[in-house]
């Protein structure tokens, strides 16, 4: 899109953004759907308040994120988590940010011209492709907000305030509120503008580097637009890149903080990771003989980064075991797309897939695993998409397709008439397999996509939870400079029935509410006593008809 756009045999469609979620739920037993009118308890408002600020007095700004994001998903009109929500994510992406060697070296090599174009930049492509008209105020705002929020945080003064004592940092202040007092914006060239006095003003009392100043009002400006819209330094456009191709160099594992611990909470099949041990549910207490006590994740990710062929020491704990010290070379990993190919119940003819993400290979591996299952004597099939963060719209397309006839699958709708696509099936290649799609919370994107087409044209049966509810494309914009990009919601996409899923999901058929589920710690899941939706999922199964 230029925008960057991708080929998926139908037509340029955009990318969606993949959003990852810690794995919360509660406890309850299957019963038929409902529609739950969900109402503000204040004292349980208060508690996850409280709960939060405890993360926040920390500084664990990744855990205090994904709590509040769990809590607005309960409560998603509090006001107060909302506030929250946006204020530990300015805190979160700085840190991001900061430990982003491609962030930094940019900030060193930028001169403040060019620093300028690229945020002017990025405002064109929120002016010509944002889903709604942009309020230059809000944005530039934002940015004043982010910039406060660096002022304060020891690393960044560290690398950009090195000369300034606290003295001038507070007259800056005064000068600064005066400065913006006095403006007013209508358009974005008075943004930059005022972007531009700021960073000179910087320059000229903090003896700040000016270039630091502009990226800090671009990231404001950016995440003001709404969740899932950001600036993606190189290294992170480089990440969403190896994503959709489904590889990249490394361990094979995926991370996240908890309770101040790296904790592995996805091992990739046939990774090196696996093949050393390491499990889902363990976590790493040292990289290469350097404690990560008091690390977020991008820090201790970064740790683990490599070439190809390297080796890196890390010191891991399993649960109830002793620490253990592995050695494991990285080398390029793909990530399976399409995982725990089995037959279930083979006298039957109960099949199982799981699909892991709609990267770009996902339809062709998704018809792929189906003919080998049909080989083994498919007659039910049984489609996993928990947990699965979404990925590309054109895939969920094409991988819902296969089981529909004709009809639409989904429509977007944005700003722009160019954003307006209406997506139907053919009907070659259409699989007349009875089907069970189960579904959670952190079924999200592209994952509803898919599953909500599966349900409007009652082509399966859904069981498990309620979906996450995202119902935004995201087009990702490489930059002219420095090999940076940026996410913005372009469109907002709906179910064949003409539904929005933002904020509502996608309603199971069969509904059961699981404290967790079981998984091996190579992704796969099974069934056991303690997974609820797939022993839901299999009963269902076993009452559906055979295919045609």
């Amino acid at each position: 899109m230029p925008r960057w756009v991708l080929q998926t045999g139908r037509r340029a469609l955009p990318v969606l953004a993949i959003l990852l979620l810690a794995l919360v739920s509660a406890a309850v037993v299957a019963q038929s759907t409902t529609t739950i009118s969900i109402v503000s308890d204040p004292t349980e408002v208060d508690r996850l308040l409280e709960q939060g600020y405890r993360l926040e007095r920390k500084g664990r700004w990744g855990e205090a994120l994904s709590h509040y994001e769990e809590a607005l998903r309960q409560y998603p009109d509090e006001r107060s988590l909302r506030r929250r929500f946006e204020h530990v994510r300015v805190h979160y992406d700085l840190g991001r940010r900061l430990a982003d060697r491609s962030f930094n070296e940019a900030v060193a090599r930028l001169p403040l011209d060019r620093a300028l174009a690229l945020y002017d930049e990025v405002l064109l492509k929120i002016e010509g492709h944002y889903v709604e008209t942009p309020h230059w105020r809000e944005l530039v705002d934002r940015g004043l907000e982010t910039l406060q929020i660096a002022l304060d945080d020891p690393e960044f003064a560290a690398r950009n305030l090195s000369r300034a004592d606290a003295g001038a940092v507070v007259a800056f202040r005064r000068e600064l509120d005066d400065l913006w007092a006095a403006r007013s914006l209508q358009t974005r060239y008075d943004a930059r503008e005022l972007v531009a006095e700021t960073a000179r003003l910087a320059e000229l009392r903090l003896r700040a580097l000016p270039t630091a100043i502009v990226l800090e009002f671009l990231c404001g400006a950016t995440n003001a637009l709404d969740t899932y819209s950001a600036y993606l330094t190189p290294g992170q456009l480089g990440e969403v890149y190896a994503q959709i191709e489904g590889n990249f160099v490394g361990l094979g594992i995926e991370l996240k903080m908890e309770d101040g611990r790296l904790m592995i909470v996805r091992v990739i099949t046939g990774s090196p990771a696996e093949e050393t041990g390491i499990q889902a549910g363990d976590y790493f207490t040292m990289v290469d003989g350097q404690s990560i006590q008091g690390l977020n994740t991008d820090q201790a990710a970064n740790l683990l980064l490599g070439e190809e062929g390297t080796a890196v020491v890390v010191s891991v704990v399993t649960p109830g075991h002793p620490p253990r010290k592995l050695h494991i070379r990285r080398r390029r990993v793909d990530v399976p797309s399409i995982d725990g190919v089995e037959m279930l119940d083979p006298a039957q003819g109960i099949a199982y897939l799981r699909i892991n993400c709609f990267q770009k290979s996902t339809a062709r591996d998704l018809d792929a695993a189906m003919w080998q299952l049909h080989r083994q004597g498919m007659r039910r099939l049984i489609i996993d998409v928990r947990g699965n963060p979404g990925g590309l719209l054109g895939t969920a397309v094409d991988a819902a397709d296969l089981f529909l006839e004709r009809g639409l699958i989904v429509s977007t709708r944005g700003r722009n008439a160019q954003e307006d696509y209406t997506y139907t099936a053919r009907a070659g290649g259409t699989w007349h397999v009875p089907l069970v799609v189960l579904i959670d919370g952190d079924s999200a994107s592209a994952a509803e996509i898919f599953a909500g087409a599966i349900r409007d044209h009652r082509r399966g049966t859904l069981v498990g939870a309620r979906t996450y509810g995202k119902g935004s494309v995201q087009g990702i914009f490489p930059l002219n400079m420095e090999g940076a990009g940026v996410r913005l919601t372009t469109a907002r996409f709906y179910s064949p029935s003409g539904r929005g899923y933002s904020r509502l999901g996608v309603e199971p058929d069969v509904a059961v509410h699981t404290a967790a589920y079981s998984s091996e710690g190579n992704g796969r899941i099974r069934t056991s006593p303690h997974d609820a939706i797939l022993d839901a999922g299999m009963q269902t199964a076993r009452r559906i008809g055979s295919p045609r």
